[in-house]
């Protein structure tokens, strides 16, 4: 194993959810993997139709990240991720972020990286209505 880690498995994770993002043209402009080499790039990138984007990182481990960043169409941010380090949180150590970093909220957001994909491009296709 190299420094990427299995850098197969990995990239092939990261092109099945930049498919599965892919297929919500009606939110998703474009997509770009990012980051670290072409054969293991770092985190999957999703533009939206708002100019906004959302951050995909994973490891082999199951840590995870999902960061919307949308500071300059409304100022907020969402993340999903499971960094231990809210342990106040019911859901530890997943948690979200709604709307600012300190808005820490329960996180009960799918283990499977596709479902999880699947129910945050869900949560903003029904932000970007509003």
């Amino acid at each position: 194993m190299d420094q990427c880690g299995d850098l197969l498995t990995l990239l092939e994770l990261y092109l099945k959810l930049k498919s599965k993002a892919e297929s919500y043209p009606e939110i998703v402009e474009y997509t770009k993997l990012i980051g670290g080499k072409t054969s293991c790039p770092n985190k999957l990138r999703i533009y939206f139709v708002n100019r906004s984007f959302l951050d995909v990182w994973l490891t082999l481990d199951s840590d995870y990240s999902y960061h919307w960043e949308s500071t300059l169409q409304n100022g907020k941010i969402h993340r999903w991720d499971n960094a231990p380090d809210h342990p106040q949180v019911d859901t530890f150590p997943k948690h979200f972020h709604e709307g600012t970093n300190e808005n820490v909220k329960e996180s009960y957001l799918s283990d499977n990286p596709e479902h999880a994909l699947a129910e945050i491009l869900e949560f903003i296709k029904d932000k970007l209505k509003d």
